[in-house]
């Protein structure tokens, strides 16, 4: 039987962040010819299905899964959905006979990886941040190999790095696509698109404002302005920005990011992994503001690396007043020499083909009989450091 007609299994958590770059994967391998098996939570079936456009020929499934936090009631649940969820995925791989499994993180990608290592199925983990996620930890030791989005991941054991491969974090083609438009410096208006995620981030509608009101006149013109608000936040911010005389456009969403990172000279955000994979394929020079509660603390290890490589700027949001954003503005307008060389080094962090070089990495290890490599039950112990 050609060993094609056995499906792919990908697995991963229920959020965009890990979602993502699944797609991206599912559709580069269903683009070579291959069948998928797609496991998730429901929450991750509801976005497949509405929002990523996940190629209708993926045979896609649910699992019990849940996290294991919220005291011992919800570590008790967590245990039970995970069991469930890990015999459900047993019965998945027996009826569909997979080649090989790739996990994208989050905890509803541990049961079918715990399960495709028990049937002797080679696994493949993608990382998505700078440090290696609580639930990639946990199927660490198992692994055949490590796909990784950042060169120096945290918490990832020597052991593990040599089977690593920088494949970086798969985005959308369209955000791909501009990795070969060149990045034109402003030459007198800057366009500065100011972002927070799929919700926005209230702290950019409290501290921008105040920012620009700090401005001179004369410096607050040079500013085109795009930012996303919270729908709580966005009366107030727009009466800001108009007792200034500031032209803005304010949403609390952007759905033509594409479009608008293509017009941006100057970017304000946060630091999870999928924003960075962005912006560095972009090419934008950006300003980081991590979000200071994100789990292992990554999207601030996410910053750090950009700029370890020159290609952006990083605010602790402790740090991140209006006088240090005005500061910051300021240096922007002086300097489109400076824009153009942060924006030249983002480009070359970026990975605008993350989807193939990580499809390039599953092809390789699919075993040419189908048969796994298997996966030692101390697969099953956490390998942190």
């Amino acid at each position: 039987m050609n060993i094609r007609q056995h499906p792919v299994l990908i697995a991963a958590g229920g959020t965009g962040g890990h979602m993502f770059p699944a797609v991206s994967l599912a559709s580069a391998l269903a683009a070579r010819g291959h069948s998928i098996l797609f496991v998730t939570d429901p929450r991750g079936g509801l976005v497949t299905s509405d929002v990523l456009g996940l190629p209708k020929t993926v045979m896609r499934h649910t699992i019990s899964a849940r996290s294991l936090g919220g005291g011992p009631k919800g570590m008790a649940a967590g245990v039970k959905a995970l069991a469930k969820g890990f015999f459900e995925s047993r019965r998945l791989i027996r009826e569909y006979k997979p080649t090989i499994a790739v996990g994208f993180g989050g905890y509803p990608s541990v049961p079918p990886i715990l399960a495709a290592g028990f049937a002797g199925l080679p696994t493949v983990i993608h990382e998505q941040n700078a440090v290696l996620g609580r639930a990639n930890r946990r199927l660490a030791r198992g692994a055949k190999a490590f796909a990784l989005s950042f060169a120096q991941t945290q918490r990832l054991k020597s052991a593990g790095h040599s089977k690593a491969t920088v494949v970086g974090n798969p985005v959308r083609p369209e955000i791909a696509a501009l990795a070969a438009r060149p990045y034109t410096p402003p030459s007198g208006v800057i366009d500065l698109l100011v972002v927070g995620g799929s919700q926005g981030a209230q702290v950019f509608s409290k501290i921008a404002p105040t920012a620009f009101k700090s401005l001179s006149a004369p410096q607050r013109a040079r500013f085109r302005l795009a930012q996303q608000c919270r729908a709580e936040d966005i009366d107030e911010v727009r009466a800001t920005y108009a007792a200034l005389n500031m032209p803005v456009e304010l949403e609390t969403f952007f759905d033509d990011m594409p479009a608008r990172l293509a017009a941006a000279h100057l970017v304000v955000g946060r630091a999870g992994a999928s924003t960075v994979a962005e912006l560095t394929t972009a090419g934008r020079p950006a300003l980081y503001v991590p979000y200071p509660h994100a789990i292992d603390d990554h999207q601030m290890a996410n910053a750090r690396a950009v700029e370890a490589a020159g290609a952006g700027w990083v605010m602790a949001q402790s740090e991140f007043t209006p006088a240090a954003m005005a500061g910051w503005l300021e240096a922007a307008l002086e300097s489109a020499d400076a824009l153009a060389r942060v924006a030249s080094a983002a480009r070359a962090l970026g990975h605008p083909d993350a989807a193939d070089r990580l499809a390039d990495l599953v092809e390789h290890l699919i075993p040419a009989n189908g048969n796994g490599m298997g996966l030692d039950p101390s697969g099953l112990r956490e390998a942190a450091e």
